[in-house]
């Protein structure tokens, strides 16, 4: 008898017909009404759950008897309660590495698109704004040359730093929990604290996992100690950020501005960053490429047949929940 698999977000057809090959597969259907309540009515047949952004723990799954792994498609896991999974002996996994190039991408396009006011002066020039030759109100900032600090040296932040580097030659500082001798020695990459890094990066990116310890790692302090001429970039998570004092400081000048691809709530559909022309504001598209999302799928897909096939998944999260 086959194994039920439920799929909850992030889902295409082609994602179905193969996932129906090895398992019975429950698809929530918004034609047929509430999907958070056909989500609930499958969950206690269901012994592994695939998708994205939906946080899972103790009181989500209390019905899922059956359970024995959830494929996330995403890299972060903070929406799921590791400890609990743990206790459960229920695996969780997710979809590493094949985003990093393309989320390296967008950080960059961010640093851009700040720098030199893309979005706004394209709405300005939509507007019928542009009458005569610019001048300095239109004026952008380099990005060439300038010193790029990334928080969060990892494989994203690495693909950002060679980007600036080779790309742009920008000096990289970096900061985090330990040290990168092979970057440092292929890119020049200097270590910092995350005090020393505000204080002399043109642009700071942030390329984090939300943690309790880097829940707003950015906040009025934070941002009182970075030049009035730096941008933040944030390609983390939201929390990384506390977004009322990056409000303020962009509005006070504290910072020139902002690229943000995540924010506290989301989805986001007001927001006092909407009405500031210094901060450019996308809707979480950092893996959202056709090509991305696609290895994105067949990774997770890997990772959940070896898992209801009590085979160790290729990218598991929680080693010591697998009994293998």
């Amino acid at each position: 008898m086959k194994k039920t698999v439920l799929a909850f977000s992030r889902i295409t057809p082609p994602m179905i017909e193969r996932l129906q090959q090895d398992f019975e597969v429950i698809v929530p259907d918004p034609k047929k009404g509430d999907l958070a309540a056909q989500f609930d009515e499958a969950l206690p047949h269901a012994h592994g759950l695939i998708g994205a952004g939906r946080k899972l723990g103790r009181e989500q799954l209390a019905a899922a008897t059956r359970l024995q792994a959830v494929s996330s498609v995403s890299v972060g896991y903070d929406n799921y309660d590791v400890a609990y999974f743990n206790e459960r002996g229920l695996l969780l996994t997710n979809t590493p590495d094949v985003l990093t190039e393309s989320t390296a991408d967008l950080g960059f396009a961010l640093i851009m698109s700040s720098a030199r006011r893309v979005a706004e002066l394209d709405a300005w020039t939509k507007a019928g704004q542009w009458k005569a030759s610019v001048a300095a109100p239109q004026f952008g900032s380099d990005v060439h040359g300038k010193t790029l600090g990334i928080i969060g040296m990892g494989n994203i932040g690495a693909a950002i730093a060679r980007r600036g580097r080779l790309g742009f030659n920008m000096p990289v500082l970096y900061s985090g929990n330990s040290r990168k001798p092979a970057l440092e020695q292929e890119l020049g990459a200097q270590f910092r604290s995350l005090e020393q890094l505000l204080a002399e990066a043109d642009f700071v990116v942030l390329v984090v996992p939300l943690s309790d310890k880097t829940r707003h790692l950015i906040s009025h302090r934070e941002l009182s100690l970075m030049k009035p001429g730096a941008f933040l970039i944030n390609i983390a998570r939201g929390p990384v950020v506390d977004e009322a004092a990056l409000v303020q400081a962009l509005r006070n000048g504290t910072i020139r501005g902002a690229g943000l691809d995540v924010y506290e709530q989301e989805p986001l559909a007001q927001s006092p960053l909407f009405q500031l022309p210094n901060a450019v504001t996308l809707p979480h598209i950092g893996s959202a490429t056709t090509q991305t999302r696609e290895a994105m799928a067949e990774r997770a897909m890997d990772n959940l047949t070896a898992a209801l096939r009590g085979e160790r998944p290729r990218d598991l999260v929680n080693p010591q929940a697998f009994k293998g």
